[in-house]
């Protein structure tokens, strides 16, 4: 259950065909919405990016651009692609239906059986884009094509230390981090990784994990279902909704905390925590560092 960097997979001719021009052509002028960002460290909790749409051979040649002629905030935005479904409130992202000529060109580590799978996800990045640290509840694959990522993980261990807000981080810049304002960051254990084109890292469920394209960079991201099927929300179609269990458990620990507000606070503070030393007895795990 920890991260690890695979090398010398054998991915398929993408890694020897997907140029900049090979791209475009082969995908055409397809509409593909897309992130466009005037600063390079993207924040999905405030937002600091717009939505657009252009043709998939103009996106790859502007997204390959350092400075651009033609924009739609500044001449040095960063754009990003994480495609998604035909209904992107129904469809699961797969390269296969959104991208069938580039698809031809994988192959998939078959790592997982064949029903365990659940989307793949195809990205392009700008050259310096960073994603917000995160976690995901399916094991997953991140295939870097071409160009170079670094990634910065945390074990979900750590989750105390990453100021959450659902499954995203606060922190968003984790190189330079605001102490004053996130004190407990500092306790978090960073691993790093760079991946190379070719590279394939596993990122095990709730593991967070903080993207740099270090180059403009095209990435596949696998995710398979390593749980049951009956963990899974039915209704997620981007893998992102915790397992319907823990769902469950945190709307109850809500409706305890709400009665709880039912006592002075002295007596809420007490019994709060009497309830941390509950679910530490209960549910804490002390056999991984």
């Amino acid at each position: 259950r920890k991260p690890v960097v695979l090398k010398g997979m054998e991915l398929g001719t993408c890694t020897t065909k997907w140029t900049v021009d090979y791209l475009s052509k082969a995908e055409g002028s397809k509409e593909v919405k897309i992130h466009v960002s005037m600063v390079p460290q993207m924040d999905f909790l405030s937002k600091n990016f717009v939505y657009r749409t252009l043709p998939f051979d103009a996106f790859v040649q502007r997204a390959a651009e350092v400075k651009h002629k033609e924009y739609f905030l500044s001449e040095d935005e960063k754009y990003y692609l994480r495609s998604v479904g035909e209904d992107v409130r129904k469809d699961i992202a797969d390269i296969r239906k959104q991208f069938p000529i580039l698809a031809e060109d994988v192959q998939i580590p078959e790592y997982f059986e064949k029903e365990q799978f659940f989307s793949s996800v195809f990205r392009i990045s700008s050259a310096g884009l960073q994603l917000w640290t995160h976690y995901d509840v399916m094991d997953n694959f991140l295939i870097q094509v071409t160009g170079r990522k670094r990634v910065v993980l945390y074990s979900p261990r750590d989750a105390p230390y990453l100021y959450l807000s659902g499954t995203k981080s606060e922190v968003l810049d984790v190189d330079n981090p605001d102490l004053e304002k996130y004190p407990l960051f500092v306790k978090a254990k960073r691993y790093q990784c760079f991946l190379e084109a070719g590279d394939v890292l596993f990122i095990p469920a709730l593991w967070f994990h903080n993207v740099i394209s270090e180059d403009f960079g095209v990435a596949l991201n696998v995710f398979w279902k390593h749980l049951p099927a009956k963990n899974y929300d039915k209704s997620d179609t981007y893998g992102n909704k915790d397992p319907t269990a823990a769902s469950r458990a945190m709307q109850i620990l809500d409706r305890a905390l709400k009665t709880l507000e039912e006592l002075p606070e002295e007596y809420r503070d007490f019994y709060a925590r009497r309830m941390v030393l509950r679910i530490q007895e209960k549910a804490y795990r002390n056999d991984y560092g």
